[in-house]
C-alpha cells in the first residue's frame, strides 16, 4: 500500500509541474497555489450552515439554490506524503461545494472559499444526482459544459444513485475521479459495464430527440459501485428511470456492444451451476415494413469458454454435454433480453438499445415521419429474436470421474 502510495504521489508531483509547464507559469505561481479539477458532482441545491448564514447577513448575491455543485481537486501538497494532524495520511483529493443556479458563476465562487487557482481544463468525470436528473432539464444544466472550450471531449458522465458528491469520497486514498475512469476502462471484461458516454456523445444525444443511457453509479460509505444504467428520456432530456445489472446486461446482448462478460446459467436436469465466458457478442438488428407495421429482428451471436461447472458427473469431452451447456447459456441471454424489452416496451416506453437508429439507416422516408414520436411508436412494434452461442473452449479439464 505504501509502494503505491508513494506512485501516485510521484504522478501527481509531475503532473503538476507538467502542467505548469504547459501553461507557461512557471515563474507565475507556485505549486502550491495550483489545484487540478479531475471531478465534478452536480447535486438537488442544498446550502450549507454557512452558506445560509452568510445569505441571512445579506452578503450574499441574486441567485436560486437549485443545485450543489462541487468539485474534486488534486492537492499538490498531499503529492509530498504528507501527514495530517493527528498522524494520518493526507488525502490527494479535497471536495468543495457551493449551491446556486449557474455552473459557471458557481466555478467561480469557490475561488472566494479555496486559495488554489483550479485548472478545470484536466476534468475527468462529471456526476449527476438521482434528484437532480430526475428534476432538471439535462440540456440546460448541461449547457456550459457542451459550450466551454476548455474541456476535453472525453470527460466522462455518470448518474448517480443518491447523491452525485458521494461518488466523489473515497474511503481509499486514491482519486475517486481516477478510480470513476479506471472501472469504466473494465467494459471489455463485463456487460454490466456500458460504453463511457464522453462529452462528444452527450452532446450529440441531448441534441437530439432520442432516449438514451447513463452509466449508473452507487456510492455507499466510500464505496463506488457501478449499478446499471440511468435512462434520460429524449424529449423531456430528464431521467426517466433505471436499468438494474441484469437488464443492462440484456442491453449488451442487444446491441452487440460488449467484448466479454459471463452467463450464469443452472442444468436442466441437476439444476448444477453453469458459467459461460463470452469472449465476443455480435448482434445484428434488422428492421422490416410492412404497410404501416414496423418489426425488428435480432440475430445475437456469441463464442466462448466454459469456465465453470457444477454438474456431476458431466463431461466437457463429449459434444452431447456441450450441446447441453449451449442451450442452457442461450436460454439465459434469451431470458435477459426479453425482460430488458419488456422494460423498456411496456413500463418505460422508450428505445435505448438503438432500434430507431437501424430504422433511420434501412427505412429513413418512414422513419423522418416518425421520429419525434419515436419512442410512443416504439413500444407497439413487434421484436423477434434469437441467441446462438457456441462453446470453442472448456479449458484444461472436461471430465470430473
Amino acid at each position: 500500500m505504501q509502494s503505491r502510495n508513494n506512485v501516485q504521489s510521484l504522478f501527481i508531483s509531475l503532473l503538476v509541474i507538467f502542467l505548469l509547464f504547459l501553461t507557461g507559469c512557471w515563474d507565475q505561481r507556485d505549486i502550491e497555489e495550483l489545484s487540478i479539477n479531475v471531478g465534478e458532482a452536480l447535486d438537488m441545491g442544498e446550502p450549507s450552515p454557512h452558506e445560509q448564514e452568510f445569505e441571512k447577513e445579506g452578503g450574499g448575491y441574486q441567485k436560486r439554490n437549485l443545485f450543489t455543485f462541487t468539485m474534486q481537486n488534486v492537492v499538490p501538497q498531499a503529492s509530498g506524503g504528507g501527514q495530517q494532524e493527528g498522524g494520518g495520511q493526507q488525502k490527494a483529493y479535497e471536495n468543495l461545494s457551493v449551491t446556486g443556479d449557474s455552473v459557471y458563476q458557481l466555478f467561480l465562487e469557490l475561488t472566494l472559499i479555496d486559495e488554489h487557482i483550479p485548472l478545470g481544463s484536466h476534468l475527468k468525470v462529471v456526476v449527476i444526482g438521482e434528484e437532480l436528473a430526475r428534476n432538471i432539464n439535462l440540456l440546460n444544466l448541461m449547457n456550459e459544459y457542451i459550450r466551454s472550450h476548455e474541456l476535453r471531449e472525453s470527460v466522462i458522465y455518470f448518474i448517480a444513485k443518491g447523491k452525485a458528491r458521494d461518488a466523489l469520497e473515497a474511503k481509499r486514498t486514491e482519486i475517486p475521479a481516477f478510480h470513476l475512469v479506471k472501472i469504466s476502462e473494465n467494459e471489455k471484461m463485463t456487460t454490466r459495464i456500458l460504453p463511457p458516454v464522453t462529452q462528444a456523445k452527450l452532446n450529440a444525444y441531448l441534441s437530439g430527440d432520442s432516449s438514451f443511457l447513463l452509466q449508473t453509479v452507487s456510492a455507499i460509505e466510500g464505496e463506488v459501485k457501478f449499478a446499471g444504467g440511468a435512462v434520460i428520456n429524449g424529449k423531456t432530456k430528464k431521467l426517466h428511470g433505471f436499468l438494474n445489472a441484469e437488464e443492462l446486461d440484456g442491453i449488451t446482448w442487444i446491441t452487440g456492444k460488449g467484448e466479454g462478460g459471463a452467463v450464469k446459467s443452472f442444468d436442466e436436469e441437476t439444476n448444477q451451476l453453469i458459467v459461460y465466458q463470452a469472449e465476443s457478442i455480435e448482434s445484428k438488428i434488422t428492421s422490416y415494413l410492412d404497410g404501416e407495421n414496423i418489426s425488428f429482428d435480432v440475430k445475437i451471436e456469441s463464442k466462448g469458454r466454459l469456465v465453470e461447472d457444477w454438474v456431476w458427473p458431466g463431461n466437457a469431452f463429449e459434444s452431447e454435454f456441450l450441446k447441453k451447456t449451449e442451450k442452457a447459456a442461450e436460454k439465459e441471454v434469451e431470458r435477459l433480453v426479453s425482460n430488458v424489452l419488456k422494460k423498456m416496451q411496456e413500463e418505460y416506453q422508450v428505445d435505448v438499445a438503438g432500434f430507431g437508429n437501424r430504422l433511420r439507416i434501412e427505412h429513413p422516408k418512414v422513419w423522418e415521419k416518425i421520429k419525434k414520436d419515436w419512442d410512443k411508436t416504439f413500444s407497439d412494434v413487434h421484436i423477434n429474436y434469437s441467441v446462438e452461442i457456441t462453446i470453442t473452449d472448456y479449458s484444461t479439464t472436461g471430465t470430473k470421474e
